[in-house]
C-alpha cells in the first residue's frame, strides 16, 4: 500500500511538471508588460507568468506573517503558563452548582 502511494505521488509529480513544462513550450512567444511611467518590459509569457505567480506566492506569505506572528506569540504565552490547578485564578474555576442546566 505504502508503494502504490509512492508510485502515485511519483506519477502526480511527473504529470505536473510535463504539463508545465508542455506550456512553456508553447508559450515561447515575447509578451510587453507596461508599467507606470511609460517602463515596458520584455520577456517570453512563460516567464512573465512564472514572475506573476511567485509574486502572488510572496505577497501572500508577508500578508499571513502578521497572524503567524500572533499565533507563534499566544502559543508560547500558553506554553509557559503553570500547569496545576492550585495556580488557576479563582474566576476560572467552575463547580456544577455555577451552571444554570445543572448537568
Amino acid at each position: 500500500m505504502k508503494n502504490l502511494m509512492w508510485l502515485l505521488q511519483l506519477l502526480l509529480k511527473a504529470a505536473i511538471f510535463f504539463t508545465l513544462f508542455a506550456f512553456a513550450l508553447n508559450n515561447q512567444h515575447e509578451a510587453v508588460v507596461h508599467f507606470f511611467f511609460g517602463t515596458t518590459w520584455q520577456a517570453p509569457l512563460v516567464l512573465v507568468v512564472l514572475a506573476a505567480f511567485i509574486l502572488g506566492v510572496a505577497l501572500g506569505v508577508l500578508g499571513m506573517v502578521p497572524r503567524w506572528w500572533k499565533h507563534r506569540r499566544l502559543a508560547q504565552h500558553a506554553h509557559h503558563l503553570p500547569t496545576d490547578a492550585s495556580a488557576k485564578p479563582e474566576a476560572a474555576k467552575t463547580t456544577s452548582a455555577d451552571t444554570p442546566h445543572g448537568i
